[in-house]
């Protein structure tokens, strides 16, 4: 439920050390408070155009791979393959872009371009004729799907207060869950009302249009960042952000503390990314945000959400009951985000709930690994399997996933934030390229011996999360950035 928006103050904001800017008097007379909540929520609809983008895709495979006198593509299983990574590979290019462009030209600038990105490659995939087409116009909305995932939480976090920054960046993944449930029902009901419908597919890809221009109208109503505006010498503009977005009116110690951290980082930066990885401390915090991007998609997160149907017909269940079965899915992954996000992360800190997490995600690999493996062919088996997909992602949205993006969200340092976010997220879109690519002929050679490979890299990521993941919790980004530079 989003806080009722602050009443319009008929008063100037109490002065600061800026107040002889002739901007401040004049604007400060006639801005209105701004709920955080619903600035937040416009922010999070890129997430949520992420999410159906990428849990879309499931439902649409087997209605692709039909012959095209049927209204589909003929998709080979490489093909197949070739369709669902395609975005994954936009997406981990898309996440190196973005992330300069938010450093360059902003955060808000950014989210409108990425939602026209959104527009343009949901119609293309709509209406694509052949599956080369359908390639192209994936790796389009890919670029917009990493985008948002470099973008959003990076803005959430920079326009939060300290104390609801966890809260409020966490919302980043619930929306993406939120969006993949919204994806598996709606193919599930168009599979259903209209089988056999020879469009199915393009029903199901053209509703990817809606968040995406919801996204695009809303970002006209959006603050840019404070922390990106003061970073650019904006401070008058940054005052007014604050001061729109923060409940009392005298924001002049926010603005203090970040005037003198940007005086301090810009006396030790260069202006060049690589050259700024020259600073240990830099290096360090930048490869350990690498690694965790990296390790939290080799969970194998991706081959339940892309694959789950094709998984779940291979054990024996039929093609619209794998549909529905997929739904399940996707109310466990909103339900274990929303429970991990709003009572787990308000009441223990960041790095028990990962390594929790990275233990129940390996042992629900091996489960499933196991059940696939060696049992009896049948419903039972079928159903076993996807109570361990459910088991596994609980733990993987309820702990990993939860705690990877507001982690990455915070520990990079303010010079190179944008540049940092997109080389972290371009590391976890290339692993879910990875899995994405080559999850269908290792199912098809290994069955469920695929499982245990993941299971086996799980075990070895605990061991990476217990030597180098900091704790972050309670510090405010800049006391972070002091925190790493003096370790």
């Amino acid at each position: 439920m989003t806080a009722p928006v602050e009443p319009e103050s008929s008063s100037t904001p109490t002065p600061g050390p800026d107040a002889a800017a002739p901007d401040i008097s004049v604007k400060g007379t006639h801005m209105k408070k701004k709920s955080i909540h619903r600035v937040v929520f416009v922010a999070t609809l890129g997430a949520l155009a992420f999410g159906f983008d990428t849990g879309v895709i499931s439902g649409a495979i087997p209605f692709l791979q039909l012959p095209t006198v049927k209204g589909g593509l003929a998709l080979s299983a490489d093909q197949v393959a070739t369709v669902t990574s395609s975005l994954v590979l936009g997406a981990a290019f898309g996440g190196i872009l973005s992330g300069n462009m938010a450093d360059k030209g902003g955060r808000k600038k950014t989210l409108l371009i990425l939602s026209l990105l959104f527009i343009i490659g949901a119609l293309g995939t709509s209406l694509a004729p052949t599956a080369t087409v359908m390639v192209v116009f994936r790796f389009i909305l890919g670029l917009a799907v990493g985008g948002a995932s470099a973008t959003v939480p990076v803005f959430i976090g920079e326009l939060a207060p300290t104390e609801m920054r966890g809260m409020l960046v966490a919302r980043n993944e619930l929306t993406i869950v939120t969006g993949q449930l919204l994806a598996y029902t709606t193919n599930a009901v168009i599979a259903n009302v209209w089988p056999g419908h020879p469009h199915a597919w393009r029903f199901m890809l053209v509703l990817c249009t809606l968040p995406a221009l919801g996204l695009f109208l809303g970002t006209f109503t959006l603050t840019e960042s404070p922390r990106w505006l003061m970073s650019k010498g904006r401070r008058a503009e940054a005052r007014d952000v604050l001061w729109q977005l923060r409940k009392g009116d005298d924001v002049s110690g926010e603005l203090d503390a970040l005037q003198g951290h940007i005086d301090n980082i810009k006396q030790e930066s260069s202006t060049r990314f690589w050259s700024d990885l020259n600073v240990p401390w830099i290096r360090r915090i930048t490869l350990i945000g690498i690694g965790l991007a990296f390790l939290s998609q080799m969970t194998g997160v991706n081959s339940v959400m892309y694959y789950a149907p094709m998984i779940l017909i291979d054990t024996g269940l039929g093609t619209s009951a794998s549909l529905v079965a997929t739904i399940g899915n996707g109310v466990v992954a909103v339900c274990s985000v929303a429970f991990g996000s709003m009572v787990l992360l308000p009441r223990f800190r960041r790095r028990p709930m990962l390594l929790i997490g990275q233990v129940g995600v390996t042992c629900a690999l091996a489960a499933m690994g196991a059940v696939f493996s060696f049992g009896a062919e049948g419903p039972v088996r079928s159903y076993l399997v996807l109570a361990f997909m459910m088991l596994f992602l609980f733990f993987m949205q309820g702990f990993v996933a939860v705690i990877f993006w507001l982690m990455l969200a915070e520990i990079f340092p303010l010079r190179i934030r944008g540049k940092a976010m997109g080389v972290a997220v371009f590391a976890n879109w290339m692993a879910n390229y990875l899995v994405a690519r080559l999850f269908p002929p290792l199912e098809a050679a290994l069955g469920g011996g695929v499982f245990f490979i993941f299971a086996a890299v799980n075990f070895l990521t605990v061991f990476f999360y217990l030597k180098f993941i900091p704790e972050t919790k309670g510090r405010s980004l800049e006391q972070l950035e002091e925190d790493f530079a003096s370790a």
